[in-house]
């Protein structure tokens, strides 16, 4: 049985975004859920808009989402020798042929064509044929390298998730495969690169489509089998438009800073193209488990900030407290605040994140414990009343009276409180949360006030 061999080839012209991760996403699961191999390929050919910046980016936000590459990366600029190697053994077996028509005889060839309202294609005027006399090769041109494409009949292939695509072979022209100055051109070296590569499932957005019956001509020219194709339908952003930097798309790397989780965006990822029934919410182990080329969507899948919130703050719930607190610490530590030794960090994470769709949202939260609440006018004015003041003093006393700091005793201190002044819970609890917390609204106000040390919160209610 064929290995799976799968890859990831973006190039390196800017940072990465939701939508190239996803085309990163797919291949990585598909080799994992098959015992395959997933490759990591980067196309810096585009020597003017690719640079090491983008390429850091592009290993970084993969490494954060955990899509490990078993081999790689391999860069195609370092691979020159051998696409020249490939090109002259073509040029020899005549399956490419060198072209001399200048660029403006090119133009002139496709003006005519459009004023007959023809497609504009090369002509052939170069491509050698039995019988056939090419014109002198004229002095001081470089010529273009040329692949010689199957004449009549279709090109098609059964692709995973469109279906049967057949192209006329009259749509395609002898594609250059090499410049004036010997450079290879994108098309070939992909497939010199998939037959080196011994890449069995070539998984891609469906911008490629139109690209695939060139390179399936190239490799049956090389003597090769094209692998099995699955065109991805594209993400759209909010607005419905292609996602993509120009229409505000974020570096996959802000995620993390803005608090997402990769288990979730994995998750999020997964089901913007992919699903598996009606699950909602799985572990990338569930996933690897469930994932196969068959449930891949057929139409674009629409980005939707909110869902993913959603999706994070679910895998938030699920996650352990310890997995959580050093995430929390490097969120409050971008803030400047550093959690001093001893505070139970995880404690404090287990009380506040069911609340909370990000990290950043837990440290908003947290952050009470370390920089002095400042409680908003309204709030005080509403709540921390002339009436509610004796109440508030009462408890500061009970509170330092305390031989211990539990939540067992803080929640007698304030039974015993409300017992004698007559009071129901929310209107003591309330003012307490705001002059202690800043805030009207916080999860049971025992286990909030454990977390504080005592003379702070006697101190807080005693400035009422």
């Amino acid at each position: 049985m064929t290995t799976v061999r799968t890859r990831f080839a973006p190039s390196p012209t800017g940072f990465i975004h939701l939508g190239n991760i996803r085309s990163a996403l797919y291949p990585w699961a598909f080799a994992r859920a098959n015992d395959g191999v997933f490759i990591l390929r980067i196309e810096d050919t585009d020597l003017e808009r690719s640079s090491q910046a983008a390429v850091d980016v592009i290993l970084e936000g993969m490494r954060w989402l955990g899509l490990d590459h078993d081999e790689g990366p391999y860069y195609q600029m370092q691979r020159m020798d051998r696409y020249k190697e490939v090109l002259a053994q073509m040029l020899e077996q005549g399956l490419a042929y060198r072209c001399y028509m200048s660029s403006a005889e090119l133009d002139a060839l496709r003006e005519r064509q459009m004023a007959a309202k023809q497609k504009p294609r090369y002509d052939g005027t170069w491509r050698p044929e039995p019988g056939k006399t090419l014109p002198p090769v004229p002095e001081g041109v470089q010529p273009v390298i040329r692949f010689k494409s199957p004449v009549g009949g279709t090109v098609a292939w059964d692709d995973k998730v469109k279906g049967r695509i057949e192209f006329s072979n009259e749509e395609l022209d002898d594609l250059v495969i090499a410049r004036p100055d010997g450079t290879p051109t994108y098309n070939f070296c992909v497939v010199v690169d998939d037959i080196d590569m011994g890449i069995t499932h070539v998984i891609r957005g469906d911008d490629h489509v139109n690209n695939t019956p060139r390179q399936i001509h190239i490799f049956r020219a090389l003597g090769q089998e094209p692998p099995v194709y699955a065109h991805l339908p594209t993400v759209l952003n909010e607005q419905g438009e292609k996602m993509s930097k120009r229409n505000g798309a974020k570096p996959v790397t802000q995620y993390r800073d803005e608090g997402f989780l990769p288990e979730a965006m994995v998750n999020y990822l997964a089901r913007l193209g992919w699903s598996h029934g009606d699950d909602e919410i799985f572990t990338r182990e569930q996933f690897l488990q469930w994932f196969d080329l068959d449930h891949l969507g057929k139409s674009a899948g629409q980005y939707d900030e909110a869902k993913l919130r959603w999706v994070n703050a679910q895998h938030i719930k699920r996650t352990g407290d310890a997995e959580l607190a050093p995430l929390v610490r490097g969120q409050l530590g971008q803030r400047g605040i550093e959690v001093p030794a001893g505070f139970p960090l995880e404690q404090a994470v287990a009380l506040f994140k069911d609340r909370c769709a990000t990290t950043v949202e837990l440290a908003e939260w947290l952050s009470m414990y370390f920089v002095d609440a400042q409680p908003s006018a309204e709030d005080l004015a509403q709540h921390v009343t002339p009436a509610v003041r004796p109440a508030l003093a009462a408890l500061a006393e009970r509170l330092l009276a305390l031989p211990g700091w539990d939540k067992a005793g803080i929640a007698a201190a304030l039974k015993a409180t409300l017992g004698e002044q007559g009071l129901k819970m929310p209107q003591l609890a309330i003012p307490v949360r705001v002059l202690v917390c800043g805030r009207a609204q916080t999860p049971s106000v025992d286990a909030v006030l454990e977390l504080f040390s005592k003379e702070k919160v006697a101190k807080l209610l005693q400035g009422a």
